[in-house]
């Protein structure tokens, strides 16, 4: 059992390594696409592909980012940069980084101290996990004080959700990741609650 664990913190630690090797060449695509996106020479559909892979190489940094992070909790290696922020500042963010008219956000916040950046991805990243397995058109976050309220979860949505059915990798990952600041998460229904420690 002592080799297995070692193993995996041996993996992680490669994940990490792979993680930090891909950021150099992922900015040299990113900033030679930001370099030719100010370029007025560029015709369609140059200019609208030279777009796309700008808009690809950010949707990859980000996933390096998430995978990055889940090695790092994984090895033991993550250390939260705790900073304190309102839920109702969560829920909003969700909704604006998702679209007002997918997420419906409100309710009454409370101040939480929480890995900011890491904790806002996270709950973007579980309202998102719960649409696109949910098959649904729209969901409702809620602060209530130092807590939060995603619904709502479908039958089919909730494993993936909280990170028992591996098939979404920034769900995965946020819930590690408020876990790891020993926040909860929990299913009531059809309802995920968020507690913050």
């Amino acid at each position: 059992m002592a080799g297995n664990a070692t193993e995996q913190t041996e993996f992680a630690r490669l994940v990490m390594l792979a993680c930090h090797d891909l950021r150099t060449p992922l900015a040299t695509v990113l900033g030679f696409t930001q370099t030719l996106e100010r370029m007025d020479q560029l015709e369609e559909p140059a200019s609208r592909y030279v777009e796309m892979i700008g808009a690809a190489s950010g949707q990859l940094g980000d996933l390096v980012d998430e995978l990055s992070l889940g090695a790092r909790i994984e090895a033991g290696r993550y250390d939260p940069h705790r900073e304190e922020l309102d839920t109702l500042e969560l829920v909003g963010a969700a909704a604006a980084q998702l679209g007002e008219d997918r997420v419906q956000a409100g309710g009454e916040g409370a101040q939480v101290e929480v890995d900011a950046q890491a904790t806002k991805r996270a709950v973007a990243a579980l309202t998102r996990c719960a649409l696109r397995h949910g098959g649904l058109e729209q969901v409702r976050l809620t602060a209530r004080g130092a807590e939060l309220e995603l619904e709502p979860v479908t039958a089919a949505a909730a494993p993936v959700l909280l990170g028992e059915d591996l098939r979404d990798l920034g769900a995965a990952i946020a819930v590690r990741q408020l876990r790891a600041q020993g926040n909860s998460l929990s299913l009531d229904g059809e309802t995920l609650r968020i507690r913050f420690a």
